[in-house]
């Protein structure tokens, strides 16, 4: 190709210029130190020459937001579209449900959004015996607490609380209570208040830890009493996304343990099994919302401290941790008043506090809606709100409503005053020995079931390898990463250049209709031909661009190199969010965002290198160019889908890529920073080395893989989940794998060259 892409005349008469002023001032500064006299005005003019020449030689600035102020909001460009997405999507949905009038039409909608849930989150496993065991009792004056544990899958044991109010007659109602976002579980002074008042009002109450908290931490230290992750919200999200990852939720393990409650509940010759309620704080009334919704022996639900709008909640404080997302739950206009409709008319009751993160705007929109559906069904009593001026906590005032909630609802009349009562210590209400049924009872954790999937899908991929198709493979990649072709730029700006020795910087500006994308072009003199690089690093387009480094080596071969920010990387992100789980500088709430809207940050930046070739090819002289792609780490599994959807990627290196999805979801212990380069629900249909095969016979080199724990991965460890693509090479040498010593000097012209 020519000397130059996009390269003015103009622009060159410009550097010439200034390179030309650059040296004249450096003579004159010379020339005058020397000969003028030694007076205060020499040593001023002196200054201001070197002034002047400071001016015309500034260091090379690379950046582009700096000089475009318009755009520096675009590194948060990558969450705020998510949200648009959303907000698209609950915008059709409020139209949809604004239209709804009687109660057939509330009904049919009623319908729709049950298959819809079962959709997303099931399908649940099958019931087995949940070999309940009493290993404690407490005897208080006027209540038992029997401490039990029992299992909800075989060996995935729940520890729990049965308080049984003393001196019944007949049988009682039964309340599941479930615990917020608390180490704790249960054992939390601010639960057991409310559990202990709802027994002393003669409620039967069984109250049971969530997964990753109480007696059911996931990833105990080695000491047994803390976690190696974190509390309990970082580990929700820790293995919630190897959850998703298998096409499966966090959600749905912890509804199942819901729904295994009641059915223990329901063993209990106390229980009436007619008078069932639930209710839970926080992360508490998350589950209570879902639980309430698939369970339909539940006949009471009064979630505290969640219920909101989901559009409100993703422009405050952002996704919640891994539970409270469901997979595509915005792409299929669903919100939470969904969860609420799905069981109407059956009574509920909504408790909020004005000042919550959980929106009381949306929780107050989500009333009104819900309300109407109440009216419609013959049953507006049923609903009902109680909302208190406070923070993010459990207030006497809502405490109070919620007792009359259930009096009233499950035929048990008293007093509803919130008494004081006398609490346990955390360590009397252990139903385990040491606190914990990993170390106690060997239990399985979310990982052993999450793995048994995983590995039930690798098996069926195994086998479809052997008749491979790589347009199924494409179809399904395309889908699952929820990838959507871009749109051509609006314009591309240029924004100045420096010149160094043998090639020119150029700076661009990639205006597109969401979202800018920087990225620099480095021009060799001499070129070769119409050799082009697209070349993308996770830490931005100024990675390796001083002399010396990558880029100039693949510019001394005379290629003519593109170097760009996507989505997430450089100067487009990560954006400030950070939300609740936020692990080794990771946002999990922001890839939660992406499955929320069924558009991945995989297919979010697969799609601005496809931008960018197309860009690199529209703007190339003379014959067809050949397009090599190169990335780096974190952005080798986006090039690799990247280069699997458009033809025009003619050559694709990934230098020390993940060796495959399936490491992250069969390991116990991952990298965090291999998140935003996973798919949901790709190890069900499709794995890296499958879009590595459909490239076929297209060049595919790969240098110095890595494995889950971003270590170096060995030939053998790579060679088992690559070794069936070199078949669909066989007839070329066109697949390559580097394994260079750790410290050598990584060279890509030099690999590239292996390609030819």
């Amino acid at each position: 190709m020519g000397k130059s892409l996009g390269f003015t005349s103009y622009s060159t008469w410009l550097l010439n210029l200034s390179l030309l002023w650059q040296f004249i001032i450096s003579l004159g500064v010379i020339f005058t130190a020397i000969n003028m006299p030694k007076q205060p005005t020499s040593y001023f003019i002196v200054v201001l020459l070197l002034f002047s020449s400071t001016l015309w030689a500034q260091e090379e600035d690379l950046q582009l937001l700096n000089y475009y102020q318009y755009y520096q909001d675009d590194a948060n460009a990558l969450y705020k579209q998510m949200v648009a997405e959303a907000e698209e999507q609950w915008q059709a949905r409020e139209s949809k449900v604004a239209a709804l009038r009687t109660a057939s039409d509330w009904q049919k909608y009623q319908d729709s959004v049950k298959k819809k849930l079962i959709q997303l989150i099931g399908p649940f496993p099958k019931k087995t015996p949940l070999n309940p065991t009493i290993t404690g009792t407490i005897e208080r004056e006027d209540f038992t607490v029997e401490k039990v544990v029992y299992q909800s899958q075989p060996e995935f044991h729940v520890t729990a609380a049965l308080f049984i109010p003393k001196n019944l007659k007949g049988k009682a109602p039964a309340i599941l209570y479930c615990s917020g976002h608390t180490a704790e579980g249960f054992r939390s002074p601010t639960y057991q208040n409310k559990i202990i008042n709802l027994v002393k009002k003669g409620f039967v109450v069984l109250a049971f830890d969530p997964l990753g908290q109480g007696e059911r931490m996931q990833y105990p230290d080695e000491s047994g009493e803390k976690s190696s992750i974190g509390g309990p919200t970082h580990e929700h999200s820790y293995v919630g996304a190897q959850a998703f990852i298998a096409g499966s939720s966090l959600a749905k393990y912890m509804i199942w343990d819901g729904i295994r409650s009641v059915d223990y509940l329901l063993s209990r010759p106390e229980v009436d099994s007619k008078r069932i309620g639930i209710t839970g704080r926080s992360g508490g009334g998350t589950q209570s919302t879902y639980i309430a919704a698939f369970d339909n022996r539940i006949y009471a639900s009064a979630p505290e401290a969640y219920i909101t709008q989901l559009d409100i909640l993703l422009k405050t404080r952002g996704p919640q941790d891994a539970e409270q997302n469901i997979l595509y739950f915005a792409d299929q206009q669903l919100d939470l008043a969904d969860f609420l409709i799905a069981r109407a008319p059956k009574p509920t009751l909504i408790i909020s506090t004005t000042r919550d993160f959980f929106s009381i705007e949306g929780a107050r929109e989500t009333y009104r809606e819900v309300q109407r559906a109440y009216q419609a069904l013959g049953e507006p009593d049923y609903l009902d709100m109680s909302e208190d001026d406070s923070v993010h906590a459990s207030t006497p005032k809502n405490r109070e409503a919620m007792y009359a909630f259930f009096q009233r609802h499950l035929n048990n009349p008293g007093d509803s005053d919130d008494e004081e009562v006398e609490l346990f210590s955390s360590e009397e209400l252990w139903v385990t020995t040491s606190g914990q049924v990993a170390t106690s009872l060997n239990s399985r954790n979310v990982f052993d079931l999450n793995r048994e999937e995983a590995i039930r899908h690798a098996e069926a991929i195994q086998q479809n390898r052997t008749d491979f198709n790589s347009e199924k493979t494409i179809r399904n990649a395309n889908a699952l990463s929820g990838f959507r072709p871009p749109s051509p730029p609006k314009e591309v700006h240029f924004a100045g250049q420096y010149r160094r020795e043998g090639y020119t910087v150029q700076k661009y500006l990639m205006v597109n209709e969401t979202h800018v994308n920087p990225f620099l072009l480095f021009v060799p003199n001499e070129s070769i031909g119409n050799e082009l690089v697209a070349y993308f690093h996770p830490e931005g387009k100024i990675a390796q661009t001083d002399p010396g480094q990558e880029i100039e080596q693949l510019i001394q071969q005379g290629m003519t190199i593109l170097t760009a920010d996507v989505r997430g990387t450089g100067e487009l992100g990560p954006g400030y969010l950070r939300g609740d789980a936020y692990i080794d500088d990771v946002s999990y709430n922001q890839w939660f965002g992406g499955i929320l809207v069924n558009q991945s940050i995989v297919a979010r930046q697969a799609a601005d290198m496809v931008s960018i070739v197309d860009y690199l090819i529209a703007t190339a002289d003379g014959n067809e160019p050949t397009v090599t792609a190169v990335a780096h780490r974190t952005l080798a599994p986006a090039l690799l889908h990247a280069a699997a959807f458009i033809p025009a990627i003619d050559r694709t290196v990934l230098i020390e890529p993940l060796v495959s999805y399936q490491a992250l979801v069969t390991n116990e212990m991952y990298d965090a920073r291999w998140i935003y380069s996973s798919v949901a629900g790709s190890t069900k249909a499709y794995d890296l080395a499958d879009l590595g095969a459909s490239l076929a016979p297209r060049p595919l080199l790969i240098v110095n893989p890595l494995d889950h724990q971003f270590n170096p991965v060995s030939s053998g460890g790579f060679d088992q989940e690559w070794d069936w693509v070199q078949n669909r090479y066989e007839s070329t040498d066109n697949f390559k794998v580097v394994f260079s010593d750790i410290g050598t000097e990584i060279k890509p012209a030099l690999w590239i060259e292996q390609l030819e």
